[in-house]
């Protein structure tokens, strides 16, 4: 290069929003990372019936009520229900869990022992078939809030000491 002459300088962009161009040459790039929000079938309303259904039918009765919506053990369907109500653990005896299977088109009640005593097969029986029509319909909430009310109320009060 001789004195006075005139060089050509590279043109130099200006990098969009977020990015630097190290002295190397090299780009560093930051990304803004958003925690999205934990996909489920259910709104927060319909959360919130079902959990007040819940709460309600386990203060009437005395019973520890749930439910499991999930895969069950494709072999046995009711030994998966009934391994999920044993994992319970000391309150399994006082405990009702409802076990829902959309995809196996499955629903199983499993009752402890002491819950048996004010639950029988019979009352299970005709909540499960409540149930069962509402999912048909496609409405699964109202299924589950119905056939926790009909469960409560085949349970009964709460015996007092």
């Amino acid at each position: 290069m001789a004195a006075g002459e005139l060089t050509k300088q590279a043109e130099v962009e200006e990098p969009e929003f977020g990015v630097a161009i190290t002295t190397t040459g090299r780009r560093s790039v930051a990304k803004m990372y958003r925690q999205s929000a934990p996909v489920t079938p259910f709104s927060t309303v319909q959360l919130a019936r079902l959990d007040e259904a819940l709460t309600l039918a386990s203060r009437e009765t005395g019973l520890n009520f749930s439910v499991y919506i999930g895969e069950l053990d494709s072999g046995d369907t009711r030994q998966a229900a009934e391994k999920l109500h044993a994992s319970i653990g000391e309150g399994a005896g006082d405990a009702v869990l409802i076990a829902l299977s959309p995809g196996q088109r499955v629903v199983e009640v499993v009752t402890g022992t002491a819950a048996f005593q004010r639950l029988p097969d019979r009352g299970a029986k005709l909540a499960v078939m409540s149930m069962v029509a509402s999912f048909k319909e496609g409405d699964l909430i109202g299924g589950l809030v119905s056939g926790l009310r009909m469960l409560s109320d085949q349970a009964g009060s709460a015996p007092r000491h």
